[in-house]
This record gives C-alpha cells, structure tokens and sequence, in this order.
C-alpha cells in the first residue's frame, strides 16, 4: 500500500523482528509493560517525533482500550480500530452481555453485575448448578478466567480470575456464567466503515484450545453449517447496536445440539484473521486503514455470500506456534532459537516473528509464528497442515508443534467432533506426556557430575516436572540447598522459569499436605501454580510478591514430616 512503518520497542525485544523490518523504529527505554507499551504518553510521543499520522493498536497491550484510543484521537492522530465508546460498550464483558441481549442475541445465562463474594457464587450455583465460570469484566483472550466445579473451589476461582483481572486489564471487577462444558467456540469476523453497516466475512472455528486460549483455528467451522448465516446475522446486530467501525469479532458458544450464545466481542483484530484472508482473499488490516484514513472499500455483504466476488472458497488452518511444552501442561519456554527453518510449498503461508539466534524472552507471549495453510477442502487443508509441521524445524526451545502434530490426527479433530474440552478434558495429548514422564533409559549421574536439565525435577501444580531449560540444572545446583552429592535437596521447591511471584500461599513453619499450593508465578503472559513436592513443614520462604525469580531460584524448602 506504500504506507510507512513505524516500531516501537522495549528493552527486552531490542532485536525483535518488527523492529528490524519497519520504516523506523522509536525506543520506549524500559522492562515492563507499564514503561512501554502501555505508556501511552511515550507512543503518541514516537508517533509525534517520527511524523506518524495513525496508531494501529495490534492485538496486544494497547488493544481493546478506550483510553488509548481517546488519547490518541486527542492528540491529532488516527485510532485504527473502533471508536472508544465502541470499545467501551464491548470491552466491558457485562456491558457486552446487556447489549447482545438488547440485539435480540441469546447469551449464556449469568450475572448482568459484578461479583464479589462467595455467597454470591454460591446463589448462583444454586439456581443453574456447578460449574461455575467466573470470569474478568474489563478483558478476555483467556485472562482472568477461572472455574469453579465445586463449592470447595469457589474461593480459590474467584481470586485468581480478580487478580489476573487487574493484572491484564486493569480492573478486578469478575462476573458468573453456567459453565458450557464441551461446547464449540465459533466466531464470526465483521468489518464496518460506518455505524450502523457492519458486514459479515465468514466464521472460524477456535475451540481447541488450552487455558481457554486458542491454539488451532479453521475455516469454515468444522460442524453446523447451517448456523454459519445465523451467526452472522447476530454478529451484525450486535456490532450495529454500539455503532461499530473498523475490524471486529464477535464470539459464541455452540452446545452439541446446535444453539448458539453470544460469548464476548473482541474489539480489535485478532491473531487468526489470517484464516479468513486466505479464504476470502481479503486483506484485512489493508481494510482497517482504508476504513480508519475514509477510503471506501467497495464492499456489500452480497460481496461476501455465495456467488459473490469475496464468497469464502476452500478451507483454511492456522496452528499457533508458541514456545511452550505441551508436555508439561504448556509450560513456556523461553530461550535462543538455534535453529529455525520455515515450510513452503503450495497453500503455505508462515507469519513469523522470530528467526534462527533469536531470544524469546520470558517478557511478553510465547507466540513463535502463526502457521497457515489453505485447501480446496478440510480434508486437504488438514493433511497440509500436517506436511507442513512435519517440515518446520524450530530448535532451541520447545514448541507446541508436537501437540499440532497429534491433535490434527485425533479422531475428533479428523470428524470435527472435537470442542473446548479436548486439549485439557479429553487428553487428547497424554500421550505426551506419557513419553515425557518415562523414565531416561542411562545411568543417574555419578558423585561429581552435573545432573543435567532433563533431570532437574521441580513441582508443578503437584507433578513433578522434569525442567528442560539447558541453564536450569546449573543453577539448580548452585542455588539449592545441597545433598551430599551436590545435587538438590529433597524438599527444594524451585521456580520453573523466569518470572513474578504474584501471591505466596504458605508462611515459615506451616505444615503442608503433597499438592499444597505455595506460590503462583506470572511468566510470559501465563499464571504457573507452584506446589509442595511432600508433605512436611515449609522452612526458609525466599520470596515475596512482586519478586522477579530466575530458572530454578529456591522458593522454599519443605522439611519432610518424620511420623511419631
């Protein structure tokens, strides 16, 4: 389009790709997110000094934010994306369910008010029965969303969704919905050039998912048909009824008898638009800066429906590439990419962010690249996708693509009867984990050796995790309390990575059960629960709320209980 770039960046992603391939690139000096990214006086800054007439806000940090968008606009620039009382009426989750309801759009039965107490929780049990999904206000991808399948976990789900709430997006505020259990994540993408004149561009379908964020999506959805124009049709009613522009999504949940519930709106682009570009043919962020600079795009939803010029043709995949173990309930893996060799070939198409030498910081998302294909049919795209996995060779750090690889090949995947449930309900991927968990088939290291990373056990959420970090053995030795062969001491609880201690759950001298739950460690935009590898009395808590951790700091040591 001969528009010119502009990056900013922080201190940890100083050699990022965007920061290499843009126009120009502006330094927002700093570690955190607050110092960055989320300054929003320091953008609109970059965006002054290098003569930027517009901000796209991505699907990151300044995504889905009002006050962003009113700052922007303040300051004589283009906010690409929807106006912030757009934004505002969607991104708040309980003002989204009002609107959807005001639409004639059915929604998932729930509170229209935040939620404070347990009481409160259990009322609600007691009307539509457990589970209960207690879930953040200001936010979602994911974020500040929690279970509870009982009484007993009603304090601990309301806790953790609040405080991951405030750590996203700013607000504590979490309301209640009934759990769908094993529904399907459909979402149907809309754009607008004006109020009141959303069109729709097809559905996705996102429900393999892990801690409710996605890791495979397709094009068209993989069952019910059928409902794809219904979707639509609400999707429209829901973008119109709060004057929308630019790019959205508007979510639901489809129950196995085919009812549909209007689930959130997701203001801004999404990482899987990607899908609908190769189907429609549309470029869609190419849309969003003709709609945010006054271009008319020349479309109608006749457009985008059967025999017309964008009708979706074929079926389209796209695999989340991120550095985490799947293994190990998708442990982040933070790290140098050794080695880094992208697939080709007809229908392929790569959006990567990193390349061979480059860290992945524990800092920000896991995300490595978006792996795409697209098929005359499901069938192809799906053997495609498959060829394609099989050639991307990512060295250096772990990858889900060994969980791409089994989860296209499931049974459920391969009929489309899969849902929400079959990544972490169905174990779908305990195979995994079964050959992770086997034991090495060598000898234990002799007194004066180094045990190496596969050997460095920590607990997590109550397993014992083999860390496959390369430094972590290392340090473990040196940071541990040690044994007589100078490894690590029975009862070290050890951090797993590169992180924040968000909350620590034991005080010195308690006495804790195999499981209990010590601290909660925030890295690379995931919560990761840390628990007491035995029972016994905990001894020497190391740390704090707030503290950053390293790979395998000691946390704390349990003295193993002696009975009698």
């Amino acid at each position: 389009m001969g528009v010119e770039t502009v990056a900013v960046y922080s201190d940890p992603d100083a050699g990022a790709k965007h920061v290499a391939i843009a126009d120009r690139a502006v330094h927002l000096p700093g570690t955190a997110a607050t110092e960055t990214y989320l300054n929003l006086d320091a953008v609109i800054a970059a965006a002054r000094e290098t003569g930027a007439e517009a901000v796209h806000p991505g699907y990151g940090f300044l995504s889905e934010r009002a006050d962003a968008a009113r700052a922007v606009t303040a300051a004589g620039l283009v906010w690409i994306g929807p106006s912030p009382d757009a934004v505002e009426a969607v991104g708040d989750k309980l003002s989204a369910r009002r609107l959807a309801e005001s639409a004639g759009v059915p929604t998932v039965p729930g509170t229209m008010e935040p939620v404070t107490s347990v009481d409160e929780v259990a009322a609600f049990a007691e009307r539509h029965g457990y589970p209960v999904a207690v879930k953040a206000a200001g936010g979602g991808g994911g974020r500040g969303f929690r279970v509870a399948s009982s009484a007993g976990e009603v304090e601990a789900a309301l806790d953790g969704a609040a405080r991951e709430a405030a750590a996203y997006f700013g607000s504590a505020e979490v309301y209640l919905e009934r759990y769908v259990e094993r529904p399907k994540h459909v979402e149907v993408q809309i754009l607008s050039e004006r109020a009141g004149e959303a069109i729709w561009l097809g559905a996705r379908e996102c429900s393999l998912q892990r801690r409710h964020q996605k890791l495979v999506e397709e094009t068209p959805p993989s069952r019910f048909p059928e409902l794809v124009p219904a979707l639509g049709d609400a999707a429209v009613r829901v973008a119109n009824a709060c004057a929308y522009t630019n790019a959205g999504t508007v979510e639901f949940l489809v129950d196995e008898d085919g009812s549909f519930y209007f689930l959130e709106v997701n203001a801004r682009l999404q990482v899987e638009h990607t899908i609908t570009e190769e189907v429609t043919g549309l470029d869609l962020v190419a849309c969003q800066l003709r709609i945010a600079s006054g271009e008319p795009l020349g479309l109608s939803q006749a457009d985008l429906l059967d025999g017309g010029r964008f009708a979706p043709r074929g079926h389209a995949i796209e695999c989340r590439i991120n550095a985490e173990n799947p293994a190990r309930r998708f442990l982040p893996s933070p790290g140098t990419i050794t080695r880094y060799s992208e697939p080709a070939g007809p229908g392929v198409r790569v959006d990567g962010g990193f390349g061979e030498g480059d860290e992945i910081t524990p800092t920000y998302d896991s995300l490595v690249a978006k792996l795409v294909v697209r098929a005359a049919d499901r069938e192809q795209a799906r053997r495609r996708m498959l060829r394609a996995l099989d050639e991307f060779v990512i060295e250096g750090v772990r990858t889900t693509i060994p969980a791409h690889r089994v989860l296209l090949q499931d049974s459920a995947f391969v009929d489309g009867s899969y849902s929400t449930q079959t990544v972490e309900g169905d174990g779908a991927l305990d195979e995994l984990a079964a050959d992770e968990t086997r034991p090495p088939q060598h000898a234990e290291p002799q007194d004066g050796e180094e045990a190496s990373a596969e050997e460095a056990v920590s607990m997590i959420a109550g397993m014992p995790v083999r860390l496959w970090h390369p430094a972590i053995a290392g340090s473990i030795r040196a940071a541990s309390p040690a044994s007589g062969d100078g490894r690590a001491a029975d009862g070290a609880i050890v951090s797993p990575m590169h992180g924040t201690i968000l909350s620590v759950a034991v005080a010195d001298g308690e006495d804790v059960e195999a499981g209990t739950l010590v601290a909660v460690l925030e890295a690379m935009k995931m919560e990761t629960t840390i628990s007491a590898p035995t029972a016994g009395s905990i001894q020497h808590i190391r740390v704090s709320p707030g503290d950053v951790v390293e790979a395998g700091q000691v946390l704390a040591v349990v003295e193993p209980r002696v009975d009698g």
